[in-house]
């Protein structure tokens, strides 16, 4: 019996638990959910290697968590910019060069809703950092991650509002809508980790999708006033009448389901899945709000995401362990 739920804090979910000796690897830790993952992983011991686009932006986030490392534990951060795929290739160069092994890792890093724009590569911004940065940059490194192991990618409710496109993934020819947009992009991170789930799950490897919920961080600085006032709208008017409304989660609430994924649920049960407040979503393709709609779960289209990618990035993984 699950004994967490929406209300349950990072603390709650790790209470008891001994981290000690395990490696991490968190991408986003300059901020919000990546920092409290982060915190809640080193307060039980555990190593974390945090990733960041600026490093000095990271470095004050997490002044606090520094002192809060406990014996044994250890706290890094390397230079990583998803928005970038040479930046991607040299950090991960560097991971492998040193060869240290992870027993987690955790893609959390993120943009939301942002003006249309291109990463350094020509990618339409959101589809090129949420997806495609964290694409190159988690499969180079699968060679480091331990066998039994588990990878944890943060998608988010808004897959529920598109499915991806395969024939226009970068809006050249679509008119750019910021929400449809993240809507693709989140859906993109929920087949990337079915499709990881179905390619290393014979190696002991694990890969997962959660929604963290509904919170207040820094992923929504690019929301203008209108787009805010919107988001009030929905959250006062359920899509479906006599629905309950969404819930507004702390930042602890919202890195709760991650350690769930990472620490304490089984590998079996969460492998290939989608996960919301600490428990495995079920399908749901009505209005109504909460679950997973089918298009994110369905393995065929996962590898059809996944040849996509491996085009647009012009890298090929064959995990040969």
């Amino acid at each position: 019996m699950n004994m967490f739920s929406s209300e349950s804090t990072t603390d709650e979910v790790l209470a008891g638990v001994d981290l000690v000796g395990q490696r991490f690897l968190v991408t986003g830790v300059s901020a919000g959910l990546g920092v409290e993952t982060a915190r809640a992983l080193l307060a039980h011991g555990a190593s974390v290697v945090g990733t960041a686009r600026d490093l000095a932006k990271a470095d004050t986030a997490l002044a606090a968590v520094r002192d809060e490392v406990h014996d044994g534990a250890s706290l890094e951060v390397i230079e990583v910019d998803l928005a970038s795929l040479t930046s991607v290739r040299r950090a991960t160069e560097e991971l492998l060069s040193k060869g240290e092994l992870f027993d987690v890792v955790i893609a959390n890093a993120g943009v939301m809703a942002c003006p249309f724009g291109t990463t350094d590569d020509g990618f339409e911004t959101q589809f090129g950092t949420n997806h495609l940065g964290h694409f190159a940059f988690v499969n180079r490194i699968v060679p480091l991650i331990k066998s039994p192991g588990r990878i944890v990618l943060l998608s988010s409710a808004g897959h529920r509002r598109s499915d991806v496109d395969l024939i226009d993934p970068n809006f050249s020819t679509t008119e750019y809508d910021p929400w449809l947009a993240y809507g693709r992009s989140k859906t993109a991170n929920v087949l990337f980790a079915v499709a990881l789930d179905h390619r290393l799950r014979d190696q002991g490897i694990r890969a997962t999708a959660l929604h963290p919920g509904g919170i207040s961080t820094e992923l929504g600085r690019h929301l203008t006033p209108e787009i805010i006032e919107s988001m009030r709208a929905m959250a006062t008017t359920p899509p479906v009448p006599g629905a309950p409304r969404p819930q507004r989660k702390t930042v602890p609430q919202g890195a709760a389901t991650t350690v769930w994924a990472a620490c304490i649920a089984t590998p079996k049960e969460i492998g290939a899945e989608f996960l919301e407040d600490c428990a495995v979503a079920k399908i749901n393709d009505s209005e109504a709000m909460g679950g997973v709609k089918s298009y994110a779960l369905d393995a065929a289209h996962a590898d059809e995401l996944w040849a996509l990618s491996e085009e647009m990035i012009a890298e090929t993984f064959a995990f040969n362990r």
